[in-house]
């Protein structure tokens, strides 16, 4: 266990907390309040890491005013040196991305290092604590959850470490808590470095996958990925289902986004808004893509390559949408097949 102060939150825990937001409408339709979210609701969160203390920092999540989504919630957690926070357990898992700093999870009483750059995970229905190795610098993580979801799902089980039931005489001897979990998951990785994913030239641009069904990372909820775009660049243009959040880890730029409505008839047809609004970020930004988007991401900068981190929830693709369409394909994209040799037989 490292040394040091440990993080209270206190506050954080005992505050009430929305979890799941209501959704309702005096009409079958939701149409009137999808609308109502999209016109009204900004998409830039405008954050500053530096400027904040030890402790847990929320960015989005379903308890916001404005209402944004419930589908993905994320915060900072910025430990002191040496430090850790105190020890919890959660049923749903939880991806983090490390801005600053190195140091090291223990879950369930095994430990696993990390430093910048690295992506980890805490499995579901895991114990743990975050521990800053350092003993002269701060450590920041960013934290990507689609705990709505297990919430939904009646996934409840939660606290600080010391849980337990209150009326004792009601219950047997504790067990261990198999159901929770595939044997087999133990021996998946729950931290990637940098080294251990390539970076690809995908129709969407230059993409280094950190979490999807097929990288040996254990994380169930979540995909993520890095993306980066070269100066005066821009990624392709996508259509799809799920929403989307992506943090600013360098650079300038803004999004364009392009709203979906339905039309319901023999069956559904998509309706694409003319016109698109558009979004600005810089480096430190959170921004969020609401469900059934088309978007494109552009570097601002004539020099300086752009970073992203995005993320979405993986659940959308087990319901089906595990499809996305590039409406316009990156330039890099274009540019590397036209050079490539024909295939015989072209």
């Amino acid at each position: 266990m490292a040394e040091g102060p440990i993080v209270e939150y206190e506050d954080y825990y005992e505050q009430k907390r929305v979890f799941v937001q209501e959704v309702a409408s005096a009409r079958y339709t939701l149409t009137e309040e999808r609308r109502r979210r999209l016109d009204t609701v900004p998409r830039v969160i405008h954050t500053n890491a530096q400027g904040l203390t030890y402790g847990e920092w929320n960015l989005l999540d379903p308890g916001q005013e404005p209402f944004r989504t419930q589908s993905l919630q994320s915060h900072f957690v910025i430990l002191p040196p040496g430090g850790r926070n105190d020890g919890h357990g959660h049923q749903n898992e939880a991806f983090f991305y490390i801005l600053e700093g190195r140091g090291y999870e223990l879950h369930d009483g095994q430990r696993y290092d990390w430093s910048e750059g690295d992506a980890v995970v805490v499995h579901n229905d895991c114990v743990h604590w975050h521990n800053n190795a350092d003993s002269d610098r701060r450590a920041v993580a960013l934290v990507i959850k689609a705990k709505p979801l297990w919430l939904f799902l009646g996934l409840w089980q939660q606290g600080k470490i010391g849980t337990k039931p209150t009326d004792d005489s009601r219950w047997g001897p504790r067990e261990e808590y198999k159901i929770a979990r595939d044997p087999k998951d133990a021996a998946i990785p729950k931290v990637i470095h940098p080294s251990d994913t390539q970076w690809q030239l995908t129709p969407h641009g230059r993409i280094r996958v950190l979490a999807d069904a097929g990288t040996p990372l254990r994380v169930k909820a979540l995909d993520g990925y890095l993306q980066e775009i070269a100066g005066g660049g821009r990624s392709g243009k996508r259509w799809q289902m799920a929403d989307e959040l992506f943090y600013v880890l360098e650079g300038e730029g803004y999004d364009l986004h392009w709203e979906v409505e339905v039309e319901i008839d023999d069956q559904y047809y998509a309706r694409f808004a003319k016109e698109p609004t558009r979004w600005d970020w810089k480096a430190g930004d959170l921004v969020w893509i609401p469900q059934n988007t088309v978007f494109q991401h552009f570097n601002a900068g004539s020099r300086s390559s752009v970073r992203l981190l995005c993320a979405s929830n993986r659940i959308y693709k087990q319901l089906g949408y595990s499809r996305v369409e590039e409406l316009e394909n990156a330039p890099e994209y274009d540019a590397a097949r036209s050079s490539e040799p024909a295939a015989a037989g072209d």
